[in-house]
């Protein structure tokens, strides 16, 4: 009797994964743009804000168009960047979890999303709002690009990068408008990011104890000390320049009902305080869930949002 034949069980490893479905592969795009990281690009009000410009016609067009260019391009810096480290995020306890390390978006498409993002956001806003806020976008696509293929590897630089990120945001909106940019207002700016930055690498340091493999491996060279020192002198830093910025006008009496401009330095260094709490603990590796979920933060935010505003307004 001749033995039946079995028929060879397909190889697993040949067998080609399933193309993702495009509206799971449109959520992975999404995802991979970081919604959550949107909030920071609320800083391209920052100077027109300063200016007592926000309220103009023309920024009431020009910001929310900003607003969504400069997502446009962060979102394309977030796609290029997973797919260039794909391979190494899925060797991650956490970042494998991420929709191009996960297959859900395939590194080509990431790279062709991310590209067309990049290409399209300057050359919008050289139509649309002004060459200078374009070159602005240039300048801040290839710095943080180049944050993504080697400068985050470098000592002190990638802080130096990151930071560069959310002031560039802060003066988009300016440019835009044609706002001169005050001195103070870049120092403030500049060291107000600079605190949140290192106090995030800080408290990223902090909560790594055992697990290096499970952040980023540049934190292994910083000391937990040297990051404290960092924080600690930007938050200095950023009190001095607003300070300066509200006794700028010296003995000059002021206009309005009360002196607005120096009460608000007691409502920011009340956040910058409430703020170093949790870098302190080193519960600060989520700048936006301490912002917005912190109740103090919120109503000493919220007041000196009022006197600023006063301030500006000369009321």
């Amino acid at each position: 009797m001749a033995e039946p034949t079995t028929l060879p069980e397909p190889d697993s490893t040949t067998t080609p994964a399933p193309a993702p479905r495009p509206r799971g592969l449109a959520r992975g795009l999404l995802r991979t743009a970081r919604p959550r990281q949107w909030a920071k690009n609320v800083l391209v009000v920052a100077a027109p804000a300063s200016a007592g410009e926000l309220f103009s016609a023309r920024a009431l067009i020009q910001l929310p168009l900003v607003f969504v260019l400069f997502t446009a391009c962060a979102a394309a810096v977030y796609l290029v960047n997973d797919a260039r480290d794909a391979e190494a995020d899925r060797a991650h306890p956490v970042k494998c979890h991420r929709p191009v390390a996960a297959g859900q978006v395939p590194v080509p498409v990431a790279y062709a999303v991310g590209g067309t993002l990049a290409a399209l956001a300057p050359t919008a806003a050289a139509w649309l709002c002004s060459p200078r806020t374009s070159a602005l976008l240039i300048a801040y696509l290839g710095l943080q690009l180049a944050y993504c293929f080697s400068l985050k590897h470098v000592l002190v630089v990638d802080l130096v990068v990151v930071t560069t990120g959310f002031l560039m945001r802060a003066m988009a909106g300016g440019l835009a408008l044609g706002i001169p940019l005050s001195r103070w207002f870049l120092i403030t700016t500049g060291f107000g990011a600079l605190f949140m930055v290192a106090a995030k690498r800080y408290s990223e340091a902090v909560q790594m104890a055992g697990k290096r493999g499970a952040t980023r491996v540049l934190l292994t060279e910083y000391t937990v000390g040297y990051l404290r020192f960092v924080w600690q002198l930007a938050a200095g830093g950023a009190v001095l320049g607003y300070c300066l910025w509200a006794l700028e006008e010296g003995g000059v009496p002021h206009t309005g009902l009360l002196p607005w401009r120096q009460l608000s330095v007691v409502a920011f260094v009340l956040a910058i305080l409430r703020y170093a709490v949790f870098a302190d603990r080193g519960a600060a590796g989520q700048p936006e869930d301490v912002v917005l979920r912190d109740r103090a933060l919120a109503l000493i935010g919220a007041v000196w949002i009022a006197l600023y505003g006063l301030a500006v307004a000369r009321w």
